[in-house]
Formats: structure tokens, C-alpha cells, sequence
């Protein structure tokens, strides 16, 4: 029985995809790194570093620790900047139904998100007080596939894993929620992912898992 729902924040509450993609661009282009769609897209669901990481294999130069750190940290502040841009409005409305929905059920609703930015989505789109529980980049040594984001989430609202469902539309964290023992949704991209527990086509549709 599904007592807790726990989301990933990009992709499924939120699309800032193209706002993570412009920043790292930004990033790019300074550098004069080759970057392109196919690129941003290994950066679905994985930490800020690790991004960098995979950025940086078509640099022609080697990169210190400090450098890279300097880097992540400009990207970061474009795209905060980017994000200033967030409203409500942003927020479909199949998702805050869905979301008014399960509190009606007395569902618990967690967010379980690798973003350090999390709280400054949320509250830009007017969702802080929408989730139970928390947990982000912010939180965690480990980013997905690791499930260490979602233990924690699960945990803080208390509720047993067997119980949980995780909502995703990355494969990292489709594969994060596998390997924490949880049962996931895969949404979007994550809809075609063989790892996936359900596969949907809107978070609508979690109201008819329950």
C-alpha cells in the first residue's frame, strides 16, 4: 500500500532543464568546450560536479581541483540567475492537482532531489509547503544512482520503503530507487526505462496506482 510519494524536482515538478542547459553552456562556450543537447542530456539526475566531470572530457586542457570548483560555482550563479525567472505559473496544472489529490488521501509527499537548489525552486514556485519532507543535494555525500537521497526522504516522513513510490524521470533516478529497494514511476524520458516499476505518461496518473 502506498503511504509516501517521494519526487524528483526537475523534470517532474518543474521543468529547468533548458535553465541547466543555457547555464552550462554559458560555462562551456567561456571555456571553448565542445557542449551540446546530447551532452546535457548524461547530466540528467547526477550532482553538479559530476556534470562538470562529464563537461570536461572534451576539454583540451586539464583542470585543477580549485578550477573546477571555480567553474561549478560560476555556473551555479547563472543559473540562480535563470531561476529568478520561475513563477507559479511554471507549475502545470496536472501536477497540483495531483499533488492536492494525494494530501486529500493523506499520502505523505517528499522531494528527493540531487539540485542544491532546491528550496529556491520551490519557493519561487510556490510549493515549500506543498512536501512533508525535503532532501536534496544539500543533504547527501552521495547523488544518484546512489539511493541515499531517497532513504532519506523516505525516512523523514516516516514511512517504510515497501510503502513508498518514487516518481522519476531520469534513468539515474529510476536506478537509485531500484537500488534502495523502492518501488518507482517512471515518467518522460524514464517512461521507456525497463527498470521502472510503472511507467506513465503524466503525474496525473499516479492517482490511479494508488
Amino acid at each position: 500500500m502506498i503511504k509516501g510519494v517521494i519526487f524528483d524536482l526537475d523534470g517532474v515538478i518543474v521543468f529547468t532543464d533548458k535553465y541547466h542547459y543555457l547555464a552550462w553552456k554559458a560555462i562551456a562556450d567561456e571555456e571553448n568546450i565542445y557542449f551540446d543537447e546530447v551532452i546535457n542530456h548524461q547530466l540528467r539526475g547526477v550532482s553538479r560536479m559530476e556534470s562538470l566531470e562529464i563537461i570536461l572530457k572534451k576539454a583540451s586542457k586539464t583542470y585543477s581541483a580549485q578550477e573546477k570548483e571555480q567553474l561549478a560555482y560560476k555556473k551555479n550563479e547563472i543559473y540562480k540567475k535563470y531561476l529568478e525567472n520561475l513563477t507559479p505559473s511554471d507549475v502545470s496544472d496536472d501536477v497540483l492537482i495531483t499533488l492536492r489529490q494525494l494530501k486529500e488521501k493523506n499520502i505523505k509527499l517528499a522531494i528527493g532531489s540531487s539540485s542544491k537548489n532546491t528550496n529556491l525552486i520551490l519557493n519561487k514556485i510556490g510549493l515549500i509547503n506543498m512536501f512533508d519532507a525535503i532532501v536534496d543535494g544539500n543533504n547527501i555525500s552521495n547523488s544518484k544512482p546512489h539511493p541515499e537521497v531517497f532513504l532519506k526522504a523516505a525516512e523523514k516522513i516516516n514511512i517504510d520503503i515497501n510503502d513508498c513510490l518514487v516518481i522519476e524521470d531520469a534513468f539515474s533516478g529510476i536506478d537509485a530507487a531500484y537500488a534502495g529497494g523502492f518501488k518507482s514511476c517512471g515518467i518522460g524520458q524514464a517512461s521507456t526505462y525497463e527498470k521502472a516499476t510503472y511507467k506513465i505518461e503524466s503525474v496525473k496518473d499516479i492517482i490511479n496506482l494508488l
